[in-house]
């Protein structure tokens, strides 16, 4: 646990410093109002001060909005290399991120934002954090974070294959891109008397074992290695009445035994995570999608088939090639059974000012039907 120091009004305070994201604590706080530009604040933030918000809670989205209005117009030159493209945007949202993330507010025990006009936080943040009861220090941007999720988490995610919603927590990915769900909700299922029994590997919301436990299968074991995760794909499954039908366990990939269908929707990226939410993004080394990939022979029921669901914007990110991955499936003993494949319908994909505009245009989300090669 680290302990944050700062004086004010001639008195000594310390309070925990909490970061969900692994960020370091400031090493020097100063206290911040209204009194200070977005000008002045940047500078302090880059000469490595934490600045501890004591104005009133509408003036600190404004200051972080203008301070990020400020970062963004130093973007790097483009490069004519696409990946490089990716990698320099990479590194300039995580620059925006440190000095942003030095803009720091005081949560009271019970989770009480004590700034003029905030809201009840409490709520969110206990859904996030847990019970408070000491003081505690974290970002601006991830309070805002949390109240964010905390919303989404109260209203839902509509996913029409389902005609239900979909309820996402803190720190959980969100099915807000639907494509993969629709190429789940109409793939052929595998023609097992009584229903199949499914594996959904890395679930998050549990969002695709419901929609095989709606389309069917007799049962579906959901697995996730992050426990909040494991606890809202419980609740998501409550919710829908399919206790029965659907079973989450916390556990790394594959649970024991064999199944008729193995669907895994991996992060599309190959690279490092750099928060909790980005754990759904990027794939470090493609390990999950190695491990999905070379642990699925071993896990499928003779006439079974495994659901590999992924965005090919690697490709056109030259993060990952086609052939690459294709090596990767013949390398794991398995053959490719068949392909259904859709475009994103998210807004950055047809936007024209979007740095990654010429790969995000491009990208297609593929569903791959994977069958062991001796089958």
């Amino acid at each position: 646990m680290s302990l944050v120091r700062w004086s004010e009004h001639g008195a000594e305070h310390a309070a925990r410093w909490h970061s969900e994201n692994g960020a370091p604590p400031p090493t020097r706080l100063e206290i911040a109002d209204d009194a200070l530009t977005a000008d002045a604040a940047l500078r302090r933030l880059r000469a490595g001060n934490g600045l501890l918000w004591r104005g009133d809670y509408p003036g600190a989205r404004q200051l972080l909005a203008a301070i990020g209005r400020r970062i963004d117009r130093r973007s790097p030159p483009r490069s004519d290399d696409i990946a490089q493209q990716f990698r320099d945007h990479r590194a300039q949202r995580a620059h925006r991120a440190t000095l942003l993330g030095g803009v720091v507010v005081l949560l009271d025990p019970g989770h009480r934002l004590d700034l003029r006009r905030a809201p009840d936080v409490a709520e969110a943040c206990r859904e996030a954090y847990g019970e408070l009861h000491e003081p505690m220090l974290v970002s601006l941007p991830e309070l805002l974070g949390v109240l964010s999720a905390h919303q989404w988490q109260l209203t839902g995610v509509a996913i029409p294959a389902l005609g239900e919603r979909i309820h996402a927590r803190y720190g959980v990915f969100s099915p807000v891109r639907s494509e993969y769900v629709d190429l789940v909700a109409e793939a052929p299922l595998p023609q097992i008397e009584g229903g199949a029994a499914a594996f959904d590997l890395g679930t998050g919301t549990g969002v695709l074992a419901a929609v095989l436990a709606r389309r069917g299968a007799a049962h579906v074991v959901a697995t996730d290695i992050n426990p909040r995760a494991v606890t809202c794909a419980r609740e998501n499954v409550q919710r829908l009445g399919l206790e029965g039908r659907v079973t989450v366990v916390e556990t790394d990939l594959f649970p024991p035994g064999r199944a008729d269908l193995v669907v895994c929707n991996p992060p599309w990226l190959p690279g490092a995570a750099t928060s909790a939410l980005e754990l759904g993004v990027y794939d470090e080394s493609s390990s999950m999608l190695r491990g999905f990939l070379d642990g699925l022979a071993e896990h499928l029921r003779p006439g079974g088939e495994g659901w590999l669901i992924l965005s090919d914007l690697a490709e056109h990110l030259q993060l990952r090639g086609r052939q690459e991955l294709l090596r990767m499936i013949e390398g794991a003993g398995l053959m490719v059974a068949g392909t259904l494949e859709t475009a994103p319908r998210h807004p950055r994909a047809k936007d024209p000012r979007d740095r990654l505009h010429a790969a995000r245009s491009q990208e297609a989300t593929v569903l791959w039907r994977l069958r062991p090669a001796s089958h």
